[in-house]
């Protein structure tokens, strides 16, 4: 309790910093921290209260307590990071946030960072750089569930970095670029068995039956199970160069039609909103990130590799790409969840 408390100050004094930098005269008006009740009930939070105390009842769980308290059983792990804990005791007590309480994972320590994965081609047989066997890549995800990594979805991930939730504190998010038919036949089962999500970037002019290929049913399908299908344009040209003798307007209405044809595609047929970019070859310019904000896209998407703070350029996120070549120690060298980088 007493380093639930600390943990409370200290999370108290990150956001009253976040709230200068903002430009606010004074912090937000704190709502008081509730004493444990004499009786072992939960009692519900006072009007405007950042957190409450609540005594651990027996058989409760995280998840318990996140149902009851936050109306979301699959919250639990907001308590248990914030208690610093893997584990409850009946009678004793926990603190339980009630809302944002290190924004952007920033604290006096340092702030979290979250990679992003970026898959191709699977295999059952042999790998290469660009495909993965469907023997590592089990590995690998059994690899994040042993590890206690969390995988969340990229709407989690852009959230966090607009200050609009929490994300666990070793979180990472999947990707899988082209539209490759391995990905249903191989990645998927196992995506469904560690029941985790991920995003499928397709460039449309690929997605055709009797192929290699993803097809529009199976697009459809895997978005029952998860997969958020999004954007890699439409016939995956470099949209950072101009090809042949483009003149500037011929180049920039070229892009513009990438962008634009994918997106009404796969709207077309899967009925979803379309609102990330993977970045063919990973590349990008001013151009493309000003076409991408005027046509509504939320952020977009590299191959640089690196894990991602809060503050890491919406238009430019890092994906450090899994090759058939790493082993699982080459494979964790891509996992960094925490940075204490000076800031300048």
């Amino acid at each position: 309790m007493i380093g639930s408390l600390r943990r409370l100050s200290a999370v108290c004094i990150a956001m009253a910093a976040l709230s200068i930098a903002a430009g606010c005269a004074t912090a937000p008006p704190r709502g008081p921290v509730q004493a444990p009740p004499e009786a072992p009930v939960a009692q519900p939070a006072p009007p405007g209260a950042y957190f409450m105390v609540v005594a651990v009842q027996p058989g409760d769980s995280f998840g318990s307590l996140a149902q009851k308290h936050l109306l979301d059983s699959s919250r639990g792990w907001v308590i248990a990071d914030f208690n610093g804990a893997d584990s409850l005791k009946a009678g004793e007590s926990v603190i339980i946030p009630l809302g944002p309480y290190e924004r952007g994972s920033l604290s006096v320590r340092g702030y979290g960072m979250v990679p992003v994965l970026c898959y191709h081609k699977f295999t059952k047989g042999r790998g290469d750089l660009t495909t993965v066997t469907e023997k590592a890549f089990e590995e690998q995800m059994r690899y994040l569930k042993e590890n206690d990594y969390q995988v969340i979805t990229l709407d989690d991930f852009f959230d966090y970095a607009e200050f609009k939730r929490e994300i666990p504190r070793k979180a990472v998010v999947i990707t899988m670029d082209d539209g490759w038919r391995s990905v249903f036949d191989i990645a998927l089962p196992i995506l469904r068995k560690y029941h985790y999500p991920a995003t499928m970037f397709v460039y449309t002019d690929f997605v055709t039956k009797g192929s290699k290929a993803l097809d529009w049913d199976m697009l459809k399908e895997m978005t029952k199970w998860g997969i958020d299908v999004q954007c890699h344009t439409k016939t995956h040209r470099r949209l950072d160069k101009k090809e042949g003798n483009e003149s500037f307007r011929e180049y920039f209405e070229a892009v513009k039609k990438e962008l634009v044809e994918s997106s009404r595609i796969i709207t077309q047929h899967l009925g979803t909103e379309v609102r990330y970019l993977a970045y063919p070859y990973g590349d990008t310019n001013n151009v493309v990130i000003a076409l991408l904000i005027k046509l509504g896209y939320r952020g977009a998407l590299t191959v640089d590799r690196g894990s991602n703070p809060f503050f890491v350029h919406p238009y430019r996120v890092n994906r450090s790409m899994v090759y058939g070549t790493f082993d699982l120690e080459d494979f964790n060298s891509n996992l960094k969840t925490f940075g204490n980088e000076a800031l300048r």
